[in-house]
């Protein structure tokens, strides 16, 4: 039979009605099986059925009860194969669309408390776009300063809803919201009097117009921090900020707890700005605490590092070392603040901390955060086995044996080398002999009389030789004031030496040896003086450099210091050290100088692309180019 749209409704209406009623899906399983195979899609005409229904049960009664039940039930339709995945969201828009603002935040704790339902694979993909539209819309109609807690739990369902990656729901570009405009009165005429408030001593704050139009001028600043880059805004908001900031510490604030604490202490979005309120709001514990929050999020908006924030957006020194001071004036303003100052203070410190992590995520444009589950792996027959035995028979089995059984095959194995954990630590040495690491060498000294040069000009290898010698050899520590000669031929010659004072001599070769030794150490001498530096391999002023490498004098490292003192910390961070490093720099060494020569002496010792062209190139890409040029002029001294 041929069967169309408009008829397949009609033989949906009754059953589906029915079905609803007595909570049967059977009926309509049994309707649909009716139909037998046929061409036409069946779910379309049931999901416009399901509309249709619902249209009717909201003209007779807009129960928030039958209107759960019904999306659950058409929930349970999908679930069956019967409906699309999707219908249940289009209900739920459609019931939105015609309820008043009261009976939607109602109707909305059924959305969230099926948040795990939406997050199921079978309606994410499908439902997730209406989802968003029906969130949105809802927004829309709803008021930010009336309905401020629905539209808090709206978000706070998306935010549960979405994966931390939705890119919907992310501000990828860092932009502010410039709508969140702050009006106050700017006619002097309303000011209703002049209050002294102490400060100390004789010295008085006065809030008057003057303090209540800088007092909220603020609030545009924070609403838009950018403009402060600008130095004539940078001096407005610099010079309130003070002002204001040192008020509060003029106004010592008295806290008494009551017995009766009020379940509702009640929220506002957003502070009334008449002048009358301003003094009693700064004698207000909540209202203070907010703007010296406001102050924090700004202080670190302007040093932290933000990846879509313009180049031009970068301040000066004085400006950096104001806004440190005054973080911690307002720490201390939290602190003094009553109740459980310290304890609050606290907390917002550890808020900051989380909101840099939150940033540096960003600045990585925001990667998919997943669980990693551990890796299947196959295992055979036998032990499968032993797996089923207990753990009690195993540990049991193994201290009979005198043994450890850790849980894992590679501590155990460890664990039993020896059972005298102090014995085992006993003896243990991990740097290799002289006569060890330079075996190859020697036995090609003994018998060809002559080292292969590949080995010599070995770059891995002439490192780690020479950290060796400084450890072993006490002829590595030579005194001298000009000392320059290849890597290569310096290995030959303390490999001769290694070789000559090898273990296991002979007596009768002594004199022959005492022979060698001679022009060993003349040839030394002779290499000392005639010797030139090689472009790769080179020592400079007593400083062992690697190969391929140029390395710093103790007097370029003290000049180039006192040249990115200023900004060593972006140096710092631009050469790749973490912030926990940059701390350690600046609790070891007291001065920013010193700090900076801690930085460049690490960085030229462990970094293998350590030279001056690239710290002159790196400085110039952050325009330090007093510092850039200082080392290009070094650089064309030691061409010259």
């Amino acid at each position: 039979m041929n069967y169309n749209f408009e008829f397949l409704r009609k033989e949906y209406k009754n059953v589906l009605q029915k079905s609803f009623k007595t909570n049967n899906v059977n009926l309509l399983e049994q309707k649909v099986k009716s139909f037998g195979k046929t061409e036409i899609d069946l779910k379309s005409p049931l999901d416009q059925t399901l509309r249709d229904l619902l249209l009717k049960i909201l003209e007779e009664e807009k129960s928030v009860v039958i209107l759960k039940d019904y999306v659950d039930f058409s929930i349970l339709l999908c679930r069956k194969g019967l409906s699309s995945p999707t219908i249940p969201v289009v209900l739920l828009g459609d019931i939105f669309e015609t309820l008043t603002l009261d009976i939607c935040e109602n109707m909305f704790s059924f959305v969230e408390q099926n948040v795990h339902v939406w997050k199921e694979e079978l309606f994410f993909s499908g439902c997730k776009n209406n989802l968003l539209r029906l969130c949105n819309d809802l927004l829309r109609r709803l008021s930010r300063t009336t309905a401020t807690v629905f539209c808090g739990k709206i978000l706070l369902f998306l935010a549960k809803f979405f994966p931390f990656s939705e890119r919907s729901g992310l501000n990828i570009v860092s932009e502010f919201n410039l709508e969140n405009v702050t009006e106050y009165g700017t006619d002097p005429t309303d000011d209703d009097g002049i209050s002294d408030i102490s400060k100390s001593g004789e010295e008085k704050n006065i809030i008057d117009f003057t303090f209540y139009c800088k007092f909220w001028q603020l609030q545009d600043f924070f609403r838009n921090p950018n403009q402060c880059y600008n130095k004539v805004q940078w001096k407005l908001f610099s010079s309130h900020a003070t002002n204001v900031l040192n008020t509060f510490q003029g106004i010592k604030l008295d806290y008494v707890t009551s017995t009766e604490k009020s379940s509702n202490l009640g929220y506002f979005a957003k502070y009334l700005t008449s002048q009358k309120l301003l003094d009693l709001q700064l004698h207000d514990v909540n209202f203070r605490r907010s703007v010296l929050l406001q102050f924090l999020i700004v202080f670190q908006y302007f040093t932290s590092t933000v990846k879509f924030k313009s180049d031009a957006y970068e301040l000066k020194n004085d400006q950096k070392e104001w806004i440190s001071t005054n973080t911690e004036k307002v720490y201390n303003l939290l602190r003094e603040t009553p109740p459980d100052g310290e304890e609050f203070a606290q907390i917002v410190k550890n808020l900051m901390h989380r909101e840099e992590l939150w940033n540096a995520w960003k600045n990585d444009s925001c990667p998919e955060i997943k669980k990693t589950l551990p890796q299947s792996v196959e295992v055979s027959e036998s032990k499968k086995d032993a797996d089923k035995r207990l753990l009690g028979d195993i540990t049991k089995e193994a201290n009979n044996q005198g043994k450890y059984f850790i849980g894992s095959g590679e501590l155990t194995k460890l664990w039993n080398q020896c059972p005298n954990n102090l014995e085992a630590c006993k003896g243990r040495n991990f740097l290799p002999t002289l006569e060890e690491f330079f075996s190859e060498p020697i036995q090609q000294l003994e018998t060809n009389h002559k080292i292969d040069d590949s080995i010599l000009k070995d770059g891995n290898l002439g490192w780690r030789a020479l950290r060796l010698l400084a450890r072993r050899s006490p002829q590595f520590f030579t005194y001298g004031t000009t000392v320059t000669n290849s890597l290569s031929s310096y290995l030959e010659v303390m490999i001769k030496k290694i070789a000559h004072e090898k273990p296991g001599k002979e007596v009768t070769q002594e004199n022959q040896n005492d022979s060698e030794m001679d022009n060993i150490l003349t040839e030394t001498d002779q290499a000392t003086e005639d010797l030139k530096p090689t472009d790769q391999e080179e020592f400079v002023e007593d400083t062992i450099v690697r190969p391929e490498r140029k390395n710093i004098t103790l007097q370029q490292l003290m000049y180039l210091s006192e040249k990115i003192a200023p900004n060593w910390q972006k140096l710092a961070t631009k050469l790749g050290f973490k912030k926990d490093e940059i701390e350690f720099f600046e609790k070891e060494n007291p001065t920013s100088v010193e700090q900076a020569r801690n930085l460049l002496q690490l960085w030229f010792e462990d970094d293998e692309d350590a030279t001056l062209e690239n710290l002159a190139y790196t400085l110039e890409g952050l325009e330090m180019n007093e510092a850039a040029e200082a080392i290009k002029s070094e650089i064309n001294i030691e061409v010259s």
